[in-house]
């Protein structure tokens, strides 16, 4: 990403070699760069004033070429549940939304790359808001380094899943950014382990990701043949399950990684025993998880939730098959948390 370190920046845009070399053209040597990134990463500083190891004449000099822009959340809700989601503003004044969520073992941060989303899938609340734009690395990022701040988690860091508002692979070069600063070790230093990217079949992208990373990958499926996944995910016109299934097979998996596919079960739409065998056969020989989501029910959707009959029905032919199929409930959905109603903010907050 070329940036002109004449304009006033936020660094925390910056993955560190790219940091490096606009502090170069600066004048300032390499370890300056490094000691930023520190700042702004491991210990958070507000502005230049704060980086009390920096020279004055270097902090003048960052003052100059830099703007250290506040990202915190104007707005938290929280869910009965334990879920906590953020909300946050961005410059230009729109809502970005993040979700806290406890997990039995661990935290999970659900965090946002867009502000809305182009892709139009019917379930999704995002999905109708049309996208206004993408979201910097600073942007990204900031969500994970206000929410790691507020809850003192430097020493338990909360497993990230980029599935929040938008298609990260539409924003693909900010999203490796942000992901390279994620796993600095001058930073916050991210396992790939940790962090999971989630696609809902850009296949270019799908290919770049497992060039570029080696962090996890995620597919949103929700349907077992083109027909209903067009009529559900317009993306599946442009790239069918047999372009998507040819790329996913070519993913570049290490031995413990699997490719997690979601499969969002809708009353009547995709549950049936039948959606589920063809399933079993549609995915036969990759290496994959099946998490089923029951549907989250909101105002903006007619669609409604399988019957739980229908739910242990749909995994126990999975499981038959030998797939991992759990069943995953999302969390947060008394305060619009949940998975696919990202964007309806309480009190008109969403992005405009």
């Amino acid at each position: 990403m070329k940036k002109d370190p004449g304009c006033m920046h936020d660094p925390r845009d910056y993955s560190l070699p790219e940091l490096s070399e606009a502090l170069q053209q600066m004048g300032l040597p390499p370890f300056r760069a490094r000691q930023l990134f520190s700042w702004l990463h491991q210990k958070q500083a507000a502005n230049s004033d704060q980086m009390t190891s920096l020279p004055q004449s270097v902090r003048a000099q960052l003052q100059e070429t830099f703007a250290i822009r506040a990202f915190e959340p104007f707005r938290t809700e929280s869910s009965k549940d334990g879920s906590r989601k953020y909300v946050f503003k961005t410059a230009d004044g729109h809502g970005i939304e993040s979700v806290l969520i406890p997990e039995r073992r661990h935290l999970t941060l659900c965090i946002s790359t867009q502000i809305g989303c182009a892709m139009g899938c019917s379930f999704c609340c995002t999905g109708q808001l049309g996208l206004v734009r993408n979201l910097r690395p600073g942007e990204i990022v900031g969500q994970v380094l206000a929410i790691v701040r507020e809850h003192g988690l430097a020493e338990r860091l909360p497993n990230i899943v980029y599935m929040g508002m938008g298609e990260p692979l539409a924003n693909y070069d900010n999203l490796i950014t942000s992901i390279r600063i994620l796993q600095d070790e001058h930073g916050l230093n991210y396992s790939h382990r940790k962090i999971t990217v989630s696609t809902c079949g850009l296949v270019p992208g799908i290919a770049a990701l497992g060039r570029d990373t080696d962090v996890n990958l995620a597919v949103s499926l929700n349907a077992p043949d083109d027909e209903l996944r067009s009529t559900l995910m317009p993306i599946n016109r442009t790239y069918p399950l047999a372009i998507l299934l040819e790329a996913l097979r070519g993913y570049p998996l290490p031995p413990r990684k699997r490719i997690t596919f979601e499969y969002i079960l809708m009353r009547d739409v995709n549950d049936s025993d039948r959606h589920a065998r063809a399933l079993a056969g549609l995915l036969k020989g990759l290496r994959c998880k099946i998490n089923l989501i029951p549907f989250n029910e909101h105002s903006g959707s007619d669609v409604r939730a399988p019957a739980e009959r229908r739910l242990a029905g749909f995994q126990s032919i999975l499981v038959a098959n030998n797939y991992t199929a759990p069943i995953r409930r999302s969390k947060g959905a008394d305060i619009a948390a949940a998975c696919g109603q990202l964007g309806r903010s309480a009190g008109g907050d969403a992005p405009r």
